[in-house]
């Protein structure tokens, strides 16, 4: 083996290394946006459970603060460096624009 394939592969070893502790070194400075995270999850329960009820001024309020939540842990995702799971919260954003507009909410 080659210099130049031997340095070649072990920056590439460095690299992997490097990715696969990077969450978990990020861990720690993300638990606030797993706490949003799990706040909009109960919220949109909430939601859930008020059209059952028929209330759709509380399901609207609490898919606005669900809304809210979900955003914040965008935020906070961003911030901790894990901008992929902030990608991901997109998808539960428009879900939730959805629901709203479904019970006429805006």
């Amino acid at each position: 083996m080659s210099i130049l394939s031997r340095v070649v592969v072990c920056s590439l070893t460095a690299a992997l290394a490097a990715t696969a502790a990077a969450p978990s070194l990020a861990q720690p400075a993300c638990v606030g946006a797993q706490r949003k995270l799990d706040e909009a999850a109960a919220f949109r329960f909430q939601a859930r459970q008020d059209a059952r009820i028929g209330d759709r001024d509380r399901v609207c309020d609490a898919l606005g603060d669900a809304e809210d939540r979900y955003e914040d842990a965008r935020d906070r995702f961003d911030e901790c460096g894990l901008g992929l799971a902030a990608i991901d919260l997109l998808g539960a954003l428009r879900s939730v624009r959805l629901e709203k507009r479904s019970f006429r909410c805006d």
